[in-house]
């Protein structure tokens, strides 16, 4: 009969939550390396802790999945917030793309967390991401800093175009698309000088879109 919070109500034990830690930063290393098709077996073997170890604290591989997508939640979710608050919109705007761009672009298991699989907490994300980039775009556009016709639903799709770029260029050059965020980010910059179509999506339909992507 176990302990584990995963598996009743009481604390894990201190040696079984040290376990527990050192298998989801373990997943982390070997997930943003190998994406999540990598076996528990590896995840295992970098945690330096047996597979019926793994198995008792996960088990199953979603639910190690669900573990680490926790940690990232939280922590783009922090990221987010850090930027809707700069006094700045544009930097805040800018900050966040990037922090966004930065964390998928450098682990292969947060960019197929992030725009390959469900695990339904991708509310979570939108929770905290809707406001702050609908709110940062207000602001930059009442500054003069963003061309009028930009709505916080554009920012949605850059994010994901660009990280299909990244993921396309990462084995020629990893950084290269930091060059085409630039080209964006000066394209809805004021003044614009070109029209632009009307935006054919809400959030909600965003996020519906990405979620059932198979690309």
């Amino acid at each position: 009969m176990t302990s584990d919070t995963e598996h009743g109500n009481r604390p894990l034990r201190a040696d079984a939550e040290r376990n527990r830690g050192r298998i989801v930063e373990a997943a982390r290393e070997v997930f943003a390396a190998h994406g999540l098709a990598a076996s528990l077996d590896d995840v295992a073997r970098a945690a330096g802790v047996g597979i019926g170890t793994l198995y008792r604290r996960f088990p199953t591989k979603d639910a190690l999945l669900s573990a680490v997508f926790d940690q990232v939640v939280t922590e783009i979710t922090a990221e987010v917030d850090r930027h809707a608050a700069n006094q700045d919109p544009w930097l805040g705007l800018v900050g966040l793309v990037t922090d966004v761009l930065e964390r998928q672009s450098g682990d292969r298991g947060v960019f197929e967390i992030c725009t390959k699989a469900d695990f339904g907490h991708l509310e979570r994300i939108s929770a905290h991401y809707i406001p702050a980039v609908e709110a940062l775009v207000t602001r930059a556009k009442a500054a003069g800093q963003v061309r009028a016709e930009v709505t916080g639903t554009d920012i949605g799709p850059v994010i994901v175009m660009l990280s299909a770029v990244g993921e396309a260029t990462a084995s020629a050059d990893p950084q290269l698309w930091r060059r085409y965020l630039a080209l964006v980010l000066d394209g809805i910059r004021a003044p614009g000088t070109t029209p632009l179509p009307p935006n054919g999506l809400s959030h909600t339909e965003l996020m519906a879109a990405i979620s059932s992507s198979r690309v």
